[in-house]
């Protein structure tokens, strides 16, 4: 077979691309700063102190936005 053929993601049709895994997201609490990783479905909830407003930390990803 060739190259083309054995590619992942080559023979799907368009847009039922596997999604990546679950991940942690990083959090940070409004009240006592403690960084918590959070999964999906998990509550959202300070795991020291308990309190329910939280951050998402910034993205590592470059994101660039074409001004006019």
């Amino acid at each position: 077979m060739s190259e083309q053929q054995n590619a992942p993601g080559r023979g799907a049709a368009p847009g039922s691309a596997i999604p990546p895994p679950k991940e942690q997201m990083e959090y940070s609490c409004a009240d006592c700063g403690a960084t918590n990783e959070i999964k999906s479905r998990e509550p959202i909830r300070c795991r020291e102190c308990g309190h329910r407003i939280m951050y998402k930390k910034r993205t590592r990803r470059m994101v660039q936005f074409e001004a006019r």
